[in-house]
């Protein structure tokens, strides 16, 4: 099912409905400054199941959390530091994807055994309404199958994975159109995993990477 959210008539409800669909184990697609994302209940084991099912994404590889508010970061992972912290106020909100420790909290479904998980908080007002709306973080992965065509817009996740989820809200074009980079920081110095569309020299400035 899609919604189209562009405007700001029943917006609220949009996000109510879409937030409580997410609360109770369900899937929802929503735009982010980057590419749609698939969400799920982030500390729920059978939404994520659900996620792994509707993408055909192997369950070898992890599902990233996203977050609406940088001070919810303790609740999925450990070991926040200084360097860790000075990235976030750099490039959060936005398209920096960060690898921690996690927290005992977070399921190895999720991070598919791994004792480490990718967090980020996108810089997309739609996106920060539903998370904030639904109350708790969220798995966050590209609304597309398993090495599918990056979903930019809603017309391209319906046509994917729109018969395996619950609900699409669309808010037209995601603005960046490629994916977030990804930085280690369970490494010293930091290790980049994958360049995205924010640079390494800007990440560069803010901390020394491997």
């Amino acid at each position: 099912m899609t919604i189209d959210n562009q405007d700001n008539s029943g917006m609220i409800t949009e996000l109510e409905k879409a937030s409580c669909i997410l609360r109770n184990g369900g899937l929802v697609a929503f735009p982010t400054d980057t590419l749609y994302a698939l969400g799920a209940n982030v500390f729920d084991e059978n939404a994520i199941e659900k996620v792994f099912v509707a993408k055909g994404r192997p369950k070898t590889m992890a599902l990233p959390i996203l977050l609406a508010d940088p001070r919810d970061l303790d609740k999925v992972a450990i070991g926040v530091n200084k360097d860790i912290r000075n990235l976030i106020e750099a490039f959060w909100p936005g398209p920096l994807t960060l690898v921690l420790k996690k927290h005992k909290s977070i399921s190895d479904i999720l991070t598919s055994g791994n004792h480490t998980v990718a967090v980020r908080m996108p810089n997309h007002q739609l996106a920060l309404e539903l998370i904030k709306a639904t109350g708790i973080p969220l798995a966050g992965t590209s609304a597309n199958i398993s090495r599918g065509v990056d979903p930019t817009d809603a017309s391209i996740v319906e046509k994917q994975i729109g018969h395996n989820i619950d609900m699409i809200l669309d808010g037209g074009v995601c603005p960046m159109q490629g994916a977030s980079t990804i930085l280690d920081l369970t490494s010293t110095p930091p290790n980049l995993i994958r360049q995205g569309v924010l640079s390494s020299e800007k990440i560069s400035k803010v901390v020394e990477l491997n």
